[in-house]
């Protein structure tokens, strides 16, 4: 519908479309749930369109921007016998080694947005790895609800191995010098956090909205945390307070960003949960912190 704006669509959309995104109603429901928000004017064609992800006009560093040096690369998933790609970026006029970021994605394999995002932290004047989840069965397929349906079909704890897997490619790179942070969104924000456990040489975690580790890891954790959250985002927010408690008796160094009026996935600019002035903030504050804990 021309003309839409966010203002126009009520939080129940934005939550519908969350439980959608997060496998916890399948298309048919969404769909019908959809059609009860189609009033005055709105169809369930047009919320639809509006609602989701538009890549073609979101991205800010072009794939082919000269500034930087980004391939496909790939490497060996623990399993044995999987390979994983992912997009390796760096500033094109680096003259020495730098610190590493591994960049890890929603539930929907390496899309635009995230593959984006690796440039941005790359210009930033780090080398950074996005992998790709999905590799083991093709990879991203184009559209994010054919991704959602492929990474259901991976075990969660596997593809944590494959992220740790490519934290040890970076540490191993040539033009890495060992100093490697992660950051994450949405299921990437839960990876991040389990890296942080996993990982005692990791030099800094960035979880945006993941899903929180028990007591007993976060009891293991060495590296900083910088935590980001929307403060309408109530299912992963309720997992907040008790991480709070673990991180604190564990003397453990993190900071928490709560951002006002923000929903889940306020970083993604390429839906209408984006949040620009969150957005920008989280990661002007994400850059600020990897360049004080990894330089």
């Amino acid at each position: 519908m021309k003309g839409l704006k966010k203002e126009d669509i009520q939080q129940e959309v934005f939550d519908l479309y969350d439980d959608y995104a997060h496998n916890r109603i399948d298309r048919r429901k969404f769909i019908e749930n959809l059609s009860l928000y189609a009033v005055g004017g709105l169809t369930v064609g047009s919320l639809l369109s509006y609602i989701s992800p538009n890549y073609v006009d979101s991205i800010l560093v072009p794939i082919d921007d000269p500034r930087l040096e980004s391939k496909t690369i790939e490497y060996p998933s623990p399993k044995g016998g999987i390979t994983i790609s992912g997009l390796l970026s760096k500033p094109a006029d680096a003259k020495a080694k730098l610190p590493g970021i591994v960049i890890v994605h929603e539930n929907r394999g390496l899309n635009p947005y995230i593959s984006d995002v690796a440039r941005r932290a790359a210009l930033e004047g780090f080398i950074t790895l996005a992998p790709d989840a999905l590799s083991p069965l093709g990879g991203y397929p184009g559209n994010d609800d054919d991704g959602r349906a492929l990474q259901k079909q991976r075990n969660r704890d596997e593809m944590l191995e494959d992220f740790i897997a490519a934290f040890d490619y970076l540490n191993n790179h040539e033009d890495c010098t060992g100093n490697i942070g992660v950051v994450g969104f949405c299921f990437g924000g839960w990876i991040s956090n389990m890296m942080a456990v996993r990982l005692p040489n990791l030099g800094a975690a960035v979880p945006f909205y993941g899903g929180q580790p028990s007591a007993e890891e976060t009891a293991k954790i060495k590296a900083p945390l910088q935590i980001h959250y929307g403060e309408l985002d109530s299912r992963v927010n309720e997992g907040w307070p008790d991480y709070k408690m673990a991180l604190e008796e564990n003397n453990i160094r993190f900071e928490m960003y709560m951002y006002p009026n923000a929903n889940h996935g306020f970083h993604n600019n390429t839906t209408p949960r984006y949040d620009e002035t969150a957005a920008y903030l989280a990661w002007s504050r994400t850059i600020a912190f990897f360049k004080k804990h990894l330089e």
